[in-house]
């Protein structure tokens, strides 16, 4: 019924502006001697990209070379035995000279690499999640702006939206969400309900609401990256208390198991790598504010009547004159 299965399964897939770029494999690289015409074995030695951009390497040398991720021996390493150690990520095999190879990067992260014939030859990649500039789903797909869903019996519609539209880890999130008659189009006040968070397989919060003026918020911030599962269920008007069963998909189910479900992608934050501790949770409720309202207006009114009852019961006080006698 739910959608945790199939979309917990899925990474966060590249997104547009994917870039190429080259490295040269200079003439000299071949020679390990210190006084050759290469100043660096792979130029650039070190590289940014995306995940998602692609890299060609240039054979320019007059020997052939490969492209291998792992560690290699360093310059002088190979004279004791050490030729290096790949790690499997990938290898392009023998270069010759005047061919290229290419390779696209799918996945984030630290890549050394060094050639398995010349292992003195090394260099290395930082590969970084490509961020978008719109919010999208788990599968990758462009959101706008509120979400509908509606719950399995059609009774109630769910608009959701959130702010920043793209969220990153260590930055406050807020999630507002309405409830709707989708019949009248009017809003369903008084809504109880589940707020809840899947992130990577795993519950990463929970809390239970009562919605008011057919609507709520939750604020919440991700420590970690990956896609995530916003569930609000258990939709129900508490003023009901037994409510009709429906059967969903052939299944019987109490209007209490309303459910929708609206999936999304939390991106690694760039410029913060940590956040402080805070209310996760709104500070006050809307019921709060009304009940502040009523107090403020209720009392002046009662002791505004209970004095003029109090002047209208107070006995009169007649003045008497007398006359000299």
């Amino acid at each position: 019924m739910f959608l945790i299965p199939l979309l917990l399964i899925l990474g966060i897939i590249p997104f547009v502006d994917a870039e190429e770029y080259i490295i040269d494999i200079p003439f000299g690289a071949y020679n390990p001697e210190l006084n050759t015409p290469a100043e660096v074995w792979y130029d650039p030695p070190q590289m940014f990209l995306k995940v998602g951009d692609t890299i060609t390497w240039y054979n320019d040398d007059i020997e052939s070379h490969t492209v291998t991720s792992g560690e290699g021996s360093g310059r002088f390493g190979w004279m004791s035995d050490n030729f290096g150690t790949p790690d499997g990520n990938f290898d392009s095999d023998r270069i010759m000279p005047g061919e290229s190879w290419s390779y696209k990067f799918e996945e984030s992260g630290s890549f050394s690499y060094y050639c398995t014939i010349h292992p003195w030859m090394d260099g290395i990649l930082i590969v970084e999640k490509q961020i978008p500039d719109y919010p999208h789903d788990a599968t990758g797909a462009r959101l706008n702006f509120p979400l509908l869903q509606y719950t399995h019996d059609l009774d109630i519609e769910v608009n959701l939206t959130w702010d920043p539209p793209v969220i990153k880890t260590h930055e406050k999130i807020q999630f507002v969400y309405q409830f709707y008659d989708p019949q009248t189009n009017s809003n369903l006040a008084e809504m109880k309900y589940n707020f809840v968070i899947f992130q990577n397989g795993k519950e990463i919060f929970r809390d239970e609401g009562i919605s008011q003026i057919g609507g709520d918020y939750r604020n919440f911030v991700f420590s970690d990256s990956g896609s995530i599962i916003i569930r609000i269920e258990g939709i129900h008007s508490p003023s009901i208390f037994a409510e009709e069963s429906v059967t969903v998909f052939g299944k019987v189910e109490s209007k209490e198991q309303r459910s929708v479900d609206f999936t999304a992608a939390v991106y690694d934050n760039p410029e913060k790598t940590s956040h402080e501790i805070y209310h996760i949770k709104p500070a006050q409720r809307l019921t709060t504010y009304y009940e502040l309202m009523l107090i403020i207006i209720l009392v002046p009114g009662i002791m505004f009547i209970a004095a003029l009852l109090w002047l209208k019961k107070k006995p009169k006080i007649t003045e008497t004159s007398s006359g000299p006698v």
